[in-house]
Order: structure tokens, then C-alpha cells, then sequence
């Protein structure tokens, strides 16, 4: 007989042509946004490979009126995009600034110490968990990239190389590997199967652990226009009130929730078994869910809007750049980033607009941006080029980024920002 967790997730729907939801199974119908075709966001190009055929998938979003998760198909494996990953989270100083305050937020409010574990999902190069190891807590970091994992490894991160699902969270249980914090940043939408990674969870978690997840939020993406964070690797895009029932399947109740500034707006949320009462659900909860419920999170036609405007800022963005172009003005970018490289494709802007990019990642120096061959150089480039202006791809990072090239200046140079409207700053 079927638990009532497992009836909680509806099978898709046999027989169907059309896109089935990820989490619930029904017919996806309604398009959230299409942003045509684009290849894999981290796919960079080596030199020897420019004339090589490009794979391009489509970037067609859904919303199922069901449950209202709004998703991508999965056109390629996880395996494919992960296996061997072209981020390392070490890169970006705010990034490993916000991972030291998780750190010592989770230490305090949970009390966190050297009798507990510590697990981290798609813990890449041990950005995040290095900080617990330098307080003393054990830690197990789990992420599929070896590539990445071998950085981690290096920094006494010890990490399991393996991708997250029920299957290796029995294996880790069986090994007495449990923990009394699960943690997860920007990986629930990366997860192509939804319900075997959070049933997972509730595998690996103690009686009295705590699961904390933090991931965009659909409120401020839809809000602030932030199309470009729309990508192959991203299967999936929560509202609280999905995410709530996601985990509510698998016998897991979000008991916190915490708004967040990161990746332009994003929801930390706090789980914990069903049936452990010692954590009362908070008023913040209570109040975001009624704050989506009254903007219509719960109603297909809120879901519609989101097209037209991202339309408007494609066009807004082209017509900057040929102005610029036009007036003799050289345009360079900064940053590589996925989000990146979903508005360069859907604006098919490339080496006719924007001259070059730079980053400060060595893995992707030297290589050109997938779908657009626009080649990446180290930072020092722009001191060397002067360009007029500087396109920031890594829109979510530009104060730290404005403030690393405060030397443009010198030469009357200027920063654009895409998202979410295109701004000039001086």
C-alpha cells in the first residue's frame, strides 16, 4: 500500500504529448516565458572547437497550473551539465562573504559545534563549508562535479563525489552519515528529479536536524525582470508556496523562511521533519504565503505577463548597443556567467556589439561564450583596452564589480547594467 507521502506526488500523465510537470505530473500548457534557443549557459568554447557544430536547446519556461511550479524540460541529463561544472563559487568575494555570515548564523541560531555534521548539497569547491571546518564542526560536502570536488578535497572539505537522490542518501544513512544541518544553495533548482532529491533529504536528516535550501525567488524574478536567470541547468523557479508543497509531500514542513538579497532576491528556507513539533512554523512564514497567495501566485493568468516585459528589455538593450556602436563607442563586458549568456543568446548580441569579456576564473579564460563566441580574457584586458563602457553580465554583483573597475573612470569609461531595465552608471 502507498504511504501518504508517496500519494502526495501524482504520476504524469500516460500517453500525453505534452510536457509533463516535474513534480506533480500534470500537462504543462501554459508558457511562462520563450526565450528561443540557446546552448548549455556553462558550455564555454576552446579555441580548436569555434568551427565545431554547437548544440542549442530550446528555452521554452512553463508554469503547471496544478501545483504553479514554473520549469524548464530536461533536454539533457544532469549528468551532462554537471559531471564536470565550469563554476567555482570561490570566485566572487561577496559570494564567500555571504557563506561566512551563514556560518555564523547557523552556529549561533542551531547551535552548531563540534558534536554535530554538517552536510551540504552541491557543496562545489568548498566555498561555504571551509568556514565550518575553521570553527571545528565536521562536514561532509556532496557534489557530482570532480572537477570541483577536488578543490574542495584541498581545502579539507572532505567530499563525496555523487549526485544527491534517494539512492545515495540510503547509502550515507546506512554509513551513520545523518545530519543535524542539511544545507543546499542554489542546487533545488538545478535538481531534474524534484522528488527523489527531497525525499532524499528526509532520508539523511536526524530526528531534530534542520534542512535550510536557498534559491531565487519566482516573486522577485518576475518582479525585478530577471529573465536571464532562466537557463538550461535551472530546471525549476518557486514561489514559497510551491516549495512549501514540495517538501510537505515528502514529509518535510517549512518552518522559516528568510528573504534574502542574493542572485537578485532569494528565499532561505527552514525544514524540518513533520513530525518533530519542537520548531513552531513562524509568523514569517504565515506572512510571505499570504503575500504570494494575495499577488495571485495560486492563478494561472498572474503567470502571463512575464513575456511582454522581458521582450521590452530585449529591445531596450539592442537599441543602447547599436546607439552606442553607431556614435564609435567600444563595449566591453565583465563576468561569464550563465545569466550571462541566456541574455547575450535570446539578444543575439555578440562580437558586433560587444567587443570581448572578461573573468576571474582561469577555467574559462582563454575560451569564447557558448552560442555567441565572444572571447573571455582575464580583468586586466579592460585596463588595457579602455573601452567606453562596461556591460556587467553578473548584474546581481555589480557593486562589487563597479567597485573592482572604479578605474575606468580615469578614461571617462561607464558601466551599463541590463537588469532590470537597462541604466548607465557613471
Amino acid at each position: 500500500m502507498a504511504t501518504e507521502t508517496e500519494m502526495a506526488v501524482a504520476e504524469p500523465v500516460k500517453g500525453s504529448l505534452a510536457p509533463v510537470c516535474r513534480f506533480c505530473g500534470s500537462e504543462l500548457r501554459r508558457t511562462f516565458v520563450n526565450l528561443g534557443m540557446s546552448p548549455l549557459c556553462e558550455s564555454y568554447v576552446p579555441a580548436e572547437r569555434l568551427n565545431a557544430m554547437e548544440a542549442f536547446y530550446p528555452l521554452h519556461v512553463y508554469v503547471c497550473e496544478s501545483c504553479f511550479l514554473v520549469q524548464l524540460q530536461e533536454y539533457v541529463s544532469a549528468e551532462d551539465i554537471f559531471s564536470e561544472y565550469a563554476y567555482f563559487s570561490s570566485y566572487s568575494d561577496s559570494w564567500l562573504a555571504h557563506a561566512k555570515r551563514y556560518t555564523d548564523l547557523m552556529v549561533e541560531r542551531l547551535e552548531i559545534g563540534a558534536q554535530s555534521m554538517v552536510i551540504e548539497l552541491a557543496s562545489n569547491d568548498g566555498y561555504l563549508l571551509q568556514y565550518f571546518v575553521e570553527k571545528g564542526v565536521p562536514v561532509l560536502g556532496v557534489e557530482p562535479a570532480a572537477n570541483v570536488a577536488e578543490v574542495a578535497e584541498q581545502k579539507g572539505v572532505p567530499t563525496l563525489v555523487k549526485f544527491f537522490g534517494r539512492e545515495a542518501a540510503r547509502a550515507m544513512a546506512a554509513q551513520g552519515t545523518m545530519a543535524d544541518l542539511l544545507l543546499g544553495n542554489n542546487v533545488l533548482a538545478q535538481v531534474p528529479d524534484l522528488n527523489d532529491f527531497v525525499a532524499g533529504m528526509k532520508l539523511v536528516l536526524k530526528p531534530r536536524g534542520v534542512i535550510t535550501m536557498e534559491f531565487p525567488h519566482l516573486m522577485r524574478l518576475m518582479e525585478e525582470n530577471q529573465f536571464d536567470t532562466i537557463y538550461h541547468e535551472h530546471f525549476s523557479y518557486f514561489s514559497f508556496l510551491t516549495a512549501e508543497k514540495i517538501f510537505a509531500a515528502h514529509g518535510l514542513t517549512l518552518f522559516d523562511v528568510e528573504e534574502i538579497p542574493t542572485h537578485g532576491g532569494s528565499l532561505r528556507i527552514y525544514g524540518r521533519h513533520a513530525e518533530d513539533h519542537s520548531r513552531p512554523v513562524s509568523e514569517r512564514v504565515q506572512e510571505l504565503r499570504a503575500r504570494e497567495e494575495n499577488a495571485g501566485f495560486q492563478r494561472p493568468e498572474t503567470y502571463s505577463r512575464f513575456a511582454s516585459q522581458v521582450e521590452e528589455t530585449k529591445r531596450a538593450l539592442l537599441e543602447f548597443l547599436i546607439q552606442a556602436r553607431r556614435a564609435g563607442k567600444h563595449i566591453a563586458g565583465y563576468g561569464a556567467p550563465g545569466k550571462g549568456n541566456t541574455l547575450l543568446n535570446y539578444c543575439g548580441i555578440r562580437t558586433d556589439f560587444l567587443d570581448y569579456t572578461v573573468d576571474r576564473s582561469p577555467y574559462k579564460q582563454g575560451k569564447f561564450l557558448p552560442g555567441t563566441h565572444i572571447p573571455i580574457f582575464h580583468p586586466d584586458r579592460i585596463r588595457e583596452t579602455k573601452p567606453d563602457f562596461v556591460l556587467i553580465l553578473p548584474w546581481n554583483l555589480k557593486d562589487e564589480i563597479i567597485q573592482q573597475l572604479a578605474f575606468i573612470r580615469e578614461w571617462g569609461g561607464k558601466f551599463v547594467v541590463p537588469i532590470p531595465r537597462v541604466e548607465v552608471c557613471p
